[in-house]
């Protein structure tokens, strides 16, 4: 069982609010969710929606036609309006408005819509919408809002601005009530986001009973009995999960989306009790991302355990201070969401086209680590590691999470997350006997150097090329013997983790779709579906870009067939990655770059164009 479910409404107005709430009682009757937040690069007034897929199974990508659209103003109807297949939930008063009286709706958009609706003869009114999706099978349920929320305001005496918010809990309320489950069930997820805030309390829960009682069962939805323990989180939150978990002792930022949430969930628990002690992470926001790099860098060599997040423009602005670390042995996390560039770009949107930028980041050729993690336990699971390989190895870890993970939240069983096998290691760290006579760059077999923390022994950091001691030099046969010692760590990096950490290999066929990041949960979820309509395929999935696991990419893809590039970005440039290493090029591509993540049905459809047209790249463009 698959469903999937739209709320839109513009920024400020609860969309988020209300999609949790809906998220949280669906998954307290038993279901797994996956849901995907998108909204425009604005404070407050446009437009954002919330996809969540529900499933008696886990789930991990969104679709791009939703069976609920459920909706309380104008523009979310024009916008999404050819995208829903089952039911519209729509303001019984905006049935007279039209889409040229929407003035935040973008006019590229609206022109578009508009077409649609003329191209079927009807006219540019929500009324018209109404005619043209009911012709297509689609169930509506109009909902008097007005009158609704007027009622609830006089119950509860309040001031109408502030009550007005509860709208979004009407549309919820009409949505839950057509899955047939127990409506409890969002009173109760009502009860646990508001707590002892009474008057919102009350408001919601009004609002959402209000809801409920204009429609209908349409699904009989019946409760689950789950199994075990499980979580609900976003991105974000377990990226910064996975770095407490890992031992992380201090991180440093700059506000950036969609990096900040990070930063900010780690602060809020920063502190642990243990017994009579407490402990605990320096959380730090700096004044800009160079400060935040250089800070982490520092921090670092006191011996915290250390890590920065950023996006796109800060990590630009951090290549001095990753060049930096590179030359001094620095071991710094980074965790770097991505999202849509050049530029400031697409600053609320997704993409996966600074992977070259992270391979390459910081001047000069230097060890570094590289990431990309595909969902949510990759996401734990590589901060933790991204952790111990920048301490074992002693160089500077770019961890990829890109803003569709960051923001996508999904219910999971809690024994992905159980890592009991991660363990903490902090590599060659000394405290030594003779400090005056320490080596912070000794030259060493492995090219790893024994690490002292500053206080500990005497050394020296500059920027320059040095000796062992840290002492500037240009001495030609130093440079080459330290050169050689910083490159040679990548074979630590490479022998760290076992190749189903680097690779992820699912199925066994001729057609091979090689991905990496986010796609990866649209792969997974349409593998099925492919194979009931004859389509066998293959997932290979690149974790690491640095250093590259050749050997594991190489042997997953001899002998096939086909190899499909499926990307978030335009030239592919993690199969380009691959080319370079292997001389190995895809024979198709399946690629994205309009700043929305990868859906299960244009998988499903681009993999299908493929197999009986032999087409040799499909461009998606699905999401609004």
């Amino acid at each position: 069982m698959r469903l999937s479910w739209m709320i839109g409404g513009a920024q400020g107005t609860g969309v988020d609010t209300s999609a949790n709430m809906f998220g949280n009682a669906v998954a307290k009757a038993g279901y797994y969710i996956f849901g995907s937040r998108e909204y425009f690069s604005n404070i407050k007034g446009r437009h954002s929606y919330f996809n969540v897929v529900i499933s008696d199974k886990p789930q991990h990508s969104i679709e791009t036609k939703v069976d609920i659209l459920a909706t309380f103003d104008a523009e979310t109807v024009f916008q999404h309006f050819d995208e829903v297949k089952s039911w519209l939930i729509y303001d019984k008063a905006q049935e007279s408005m039209s889409i040229d009286k929407v003035r935040s709706l973008e006019p590229e958009i609206a022109e578009r819509q508009a077409a649609i609706l003329e191209k079927a003869g009807l006219g540019i009114t929500i009324g018209d919408v109404v005619k043209y999706v009911s012709g297509k099978g689609v169930k509506t349920v109009a909902v008097d809002y007005g009158p609704l929320m007027k009622n609830i305001i006089n119950q509860l005496k309040m001031d109408p601005f502030a009550a007005e918010k509860a709208r979004n809990m009407l549309c919820a309320g009409a949505s839950f009530a057509l899955l047939g489950l127990d409506q409890q069930l969002l009173i109760d997820a009502i009860k646990f986001t508001f707590g002892k805030k009474e008057t919102f309390l009350n408001l919601n829960t009004l609002a959402a009973q209000a809801g409920m009682a204009q429609a209908r069962d349409a699904y009989g939805l019946k409760l689950l009995q789950a199994q075990g323990h499980r979580v609900q989180l976003d991105g974000n939150t377990i990226s910064a999960m996975g770095k407490l978990y890992g031992g992380l002792g201090f991180q440093s930022y700059y506000p950036i989306t969609p990096a900040s949430d990070e930063s900010t969930y780690i602060e809020a628990n920063q502190l642990l009790n243990e017994g009579d002690s407490q402990k605990g992470v320096v959380v730090l926001q700096t004044e800009d991302e160079l400060a935040a790099i250089n800070s982490a860098n520092g921090a670092a060599l006191t011996g915290a355990r250390t890590a920065t997040a950023t996006s796109g423009p800060g990590f630009s602005l951090m290549n001095e201070g990753i060049s930096w670390a590179g030359m001094n042995e620095v071991p710094v996390l980074i965790t770097y969401y991505m999202r849509g560039s050049p530029a400031t770009g697409l600053p609320t949107r997704s993409g996966q086209s600074d992977l070259k930028l992270a391979l390459n980041a910081g001047h000069g050729e230097f060890a570094r680590v590289v990431l990309a993690s595909g969902d949510h336990a990759e996401i734990f699971e590589d901060a933790i590691n991204g952790l111990n390989l920048a301490e074992v190895c002693q160089t500077p870890v770019v961890h990829i999470i890109e803003k569709t993970l960051a923001n996508a939240y999904a219910v999971m069983d809690e024994s992905v997350l159980e890592q009991g096998s991660a363990k903490i290691d902090r590599g060659k760290v000394v405290f030594p006997d003779e400090p005056e006579k320490y080596k912070r760059f000794e030259i060493t077999e492995d090219g790893i150097s024994p690490r002292a923390f500053l206080g500990h022994a005497q050394m020296y950091y500059t920027g320059d090329e040095h000796n062992e001691y840290g002492h500037i030099t240009e001495a030609s046969d130093n440079r080459i013997a330290m050169y050689e010692k910083r490159i040679k760590k990548m074979e630590a990096a490479e022998k760290f983790l076992p190749d189903s950490k680097k690779v992820s290999i699912v199925g066994n066929a001729d057609t091979v779709l090689l991905t990496w990041g986010s796609p990866k949960g649209a792969i997974l979820d349409a593998m099925e579906e492919l194979k009931g309509s004859g389509i066998e395929i293959e997932m290979v999935q690149v974790r690491m870009f640095s250093p590259y696991p050749k050997s594991a990419v190489e042997s997953a893809l001899k002998g096939k067939k086909r190899i499909i590039a499926v990307e978030n970005n335009y030239y592919a440039q993690g199969a380009e990655v691959m080319t370079e290493h292997l001389g190995i090029m895809p024979t198709h591509y399946i690629l994205k770059w309009n700043g929305r993540p990868i859906a299960k049905d244009e998988i499903i459809s681009a993999v299908t164009d493929i197999a009986k047209n032999d087409t040799k790249k499909v461009v998606l463009n699905g999401g609004k």
